[in-house]
């Protein structure tokens, strides 16, 4: 039996390279999805076995839409795939339940390997990256019970960080100056009791703020 994989990223090229690349191999895209929502509905709809999530989509970034997968299919293998090799991200995947992260520059046997793994219901996660966001899971502060005092517009950054943005990125986004976003962090990091923006990250996923 080929195992069935629903595709979800927001790029047609990538999606077809993805069916070139499982082409002759025992595994068989059963769907494809151009949105988080898309991918959502679909899982009912195709039943796959593994899905594989890109991280910047519109309708629902991939990891807002892993989230909301695990909560209604908590024993739905799901990987990550990316652009990306961001920390913030990695963490955020960890935390939320995903089997695996992947980036699409990795090479072909990455990926299938990944898939077969996630199919058999075992982690797909390599060393390295486990131990880069290590320190950020296990931060004895990172307590989703803990009250924090964050104003509105910290609440905002830390929504915004938390899905891997930059400074520059939030400050655009929230249209703020990059200095304000800076003395925001600033604030952020020291009100949580982290070190980093990855743990802070962490914390907002556990929080429920992403």
């Amino acid at each position: 039996m080929a195992i069935r994989l629903l595709v979800a990223d927001d790029h047609e090229v990538v999606r077809f390279g993805l069916r070139t690349l499982v082409a002759d191999s025992d595994i068989e895209i059963v769907g494809e999805a151009a949105t988080g929502d898309s991918a959502i509905s679909m899982v009912d709809e195709v039943k796959p076995d593994v899905v594989l999530l890109d991280i910047r989509m519109p309708e629902g970034d991939g990891l807002t839409t892993l989230g909301r997968l695990k909560l209604d299919h908590p024993n739905l293998a799901i990987l990550v795939l990316s652009t990306y090799d961001n920390p913030t991200y990695v963490a955020r995947a960890v935390a939320l339940g995903a089997a695996g992260y992947v980036l699409k520059g990795d090479p072909k046997d990455r990926l299938l390997d990944a898939i077969r793994t996630a199919h058999r219901g075992e982690n797909a996660w390599t060393r390295d990256e486990l131990r880069r966001v290590t320190g950020a899971l296990a931060t004895p502060r990172l307590n989703a019970d803990v009250e924090v005092p964050l104003t509105q517009r910290e609440s905002e950054v830390l929504r915004q960080l938390a899905l891997g943005l930059t400074n520059k990125e939030i400050a655009q986004a929230l249209h703020i100056s990059y200095e304000t976003v800076k003395e925001h962090v600033q604030h952020i990091l020291r009100k949580v009791g982290v070190s980093d923006r990855t743990q802070a990250a962490v914390w907002a996923v556990r929080k429920g703020l992403v």
